[in-house]
């Protein structure tokens, strides 16, 4: 088995990129530890933690019993004692069964400790549908944490996106959930290794255009992109904004493109209310949208996702979707 390596400007799947980053901090930096169920062996459910128990060894990259509450707040006591550890939940689903650490404890831990405690700890977990894995494994869960004042969240919408995002998570002195997207692990995409980290809280403009900005995240940042090289053909200039951070959400990059395009629409895996594009909407609203603006919102609808494969993939936002709500507010 080949040992993870760092390669500048090498195309690498969102799997890979994963595992590269990771394999990139656990060497970088000695108090950096990886821990979850069946990273070790097994390489992880998904096969991004391949290799690195053999380089790093038992006592950096740690199997843990199945019980996420127990081990993510385990992973609090590691972070505020000087070690930088990652913890990997096996689905977004399986988030809430680490409620008090992740509501009760791990946002609200500087707080308490009135700035003198740093909580650098990232907990990456593996969401969205795609993959017909049923109503309980399909969840993204990006806007579920939203709420939580110093629990940072970001969403990994490409290869790149995810190698950088997660390096820049790891080197953050605040805790980060970094959620990640089953449905991407075989995408490949030309990743420079060797570029400036993301900044924490800044989104990504993937494509410029004057007429509509698209924001989205996750997988659909991959289908908005779709989206517009469909509405470029018609004559169509759409903005592609990959939000990267849901919480803090970069409000000023979406409202100099609103300011330039006019219109708006959000591309979400997600129902849409309570989420990251309600939020969005509202507080460009708050600050004032273009006139006679009216903002559309692709989204998921309000039920648990099947299991039927048809109905999953007619549940999930397409890159058509997109298209369509994209012509509608342009044609207002």
């Amino acid at each position: 088995m080949s040992t993870p390596t760092e390669v500048a400007a090498t195309e690498i799947t969102y799997r890979d990129a994963i595992r590269t980053a990771l394999a990139a901090e656990l060497r970088a930096d000695p108090a950096v530890v990886f821990l979850g169920e069946d990273i070790g062996g097994a390489g992880g459910s998904f096969k991004t933690s391949e290799g690195l128990l053999e380089e790093f060894g038992p006592d950096r990259v740690i199997d843990t019993p199945i019980s996420e509450n127990g081990f993510v707040g385990a992973a609090l006591g590691m972070a505020v004692t000087g070690m930088r550890p990652v913890v990997e939940i096996m689905f977004v689903d399986f988030l809430p069964s680490a409620g008090d650490a992740m509501i009760n404890e791990i946002p609200k831990f500087r707080f308490m400790s009135g700035g003198q405690a740093t909580v650098p700890l990232v907990i990456r977990a593996i969401g969205g549908a795609t993959g017909h894995f049923g109503t309980q494994h399909s969840a993204t869960g990006e806007s579920w944490f939203q709420q939580m004042p110093g629990l940072l969240v970001a969403t990994a919408g490409s290869p790149a996106s995810a190698y950088g995002l997660l390096r820049a998570a790891i080197r953050c002195n605040d805790p980060v959930l970094l959620i990640e997207h089953k449905g991407m692990f075989a995408r490949k995409e030309l990743v420079d290794l060797d570029a400036p980290l993301p900044e924490v809280g800044k989104a990504a403009i993937l494509r410029s255009g004057g007429d509509v900005t698209i924001v989205a995240t996750l997988l659909m940042v991959e289908r908005a992109l779709q989206a517009a090289d469909m509405l470029a053909a018609e004559g169509i200039e759409a903005e592609v904004i990959d939000l990267r951070w849901v919480a803090p959400l970069d409000i000023a990059t979406i409202r100099e493109s609103i300011l330039r395009t006019d219109r708006l629409v959000i591309a979400e895996e997600q129902v849409h209310a309570g989420g990251w594009g309600a939020t969005l909407i509202s507080l460009l609203a708050q600050e004032g949208l273009p006139e006679n603006s009216i903002p559309r919102a692709v989204s998921m609808p309000n039920y648990p996702i099947a299991f039927s494969p048809p109905l999953e993939d007619a549940a999930v936002p397409s890159a058509d979707r997109i298209a369509e709500a994209a012509r509608a507010v342009v044609r207002e």
